[in-house]
C-alpha cells in the first residue's frame, strides 16, 4: 500500500507542507532580518535532512530506524511549528493526515 499513487501524493502533500510549516513558523515568530533568515533556511534545511537521510534515493544510507525516527522528528517539529505558528487546526489536520499516511505505509513500516 505504501507504493499506492494516492498514498505517494499524499506523502509528497505532507513533505511540502512541512517545509511551508516550518518557514511559517520562522516568519511569524521572528521580526527583523532574522525573519527571512528563518522562513528560508528552516525549510530549506528540513529539506537539506530530508534528502540526505529520509528519501528513497537519500544520500546517506541509514537502518530503516533510524530513518523513521528522523521522518518522525521533521514530521513532529512541523506540527509543532504550525501550533506554534497560531495556525492549530492545520497543525491538528496535518498530524491525523501524517497518522493516515503512516497507517497506509504498514508494508513499507514493517520491512523497517
Amino acid at each position: 500500500m505504501s507504493q499506492h499513487p494516492l498514498n505517494l501524493a499524499l506523502r509528497f502533500g505532507l513533505e511540502l507542507a512541512m517545509l511551508a510549516a516550518y518557514g511559517l513558523w520562522g516568519w511569524r515568530a521572528w521580526t527583523g532580518p532574522l525573519r527571512f533568515v528563518l522562513a528560508l533556511g528552516l525549510p530549506l534545511l528540513a529539506a537539506v535532512v530530508w534528502g540526505a537521510f529520509v528519501s528513497p534515493k537519500a544520500a546517506v544510507q541509514l537502518p530503516g530506524s533510524v530513518r523513521l525516527a528522523i521522518e518522525a522528528a521533521l514530521f513532529a517539529g512541523a506540527i509543532w511549528a504550525a501550533y506554534a505558528a497560531g495556525v492549530p487546526a492545520a497543525a491538528a489536520i496535518f498530524g491525523a493526515l501524517v497518522i493516515v499516511h503512516q497507517i497506509a505505509s504498514y508494508d513499507r513500516l514493517a520491512a523497517l
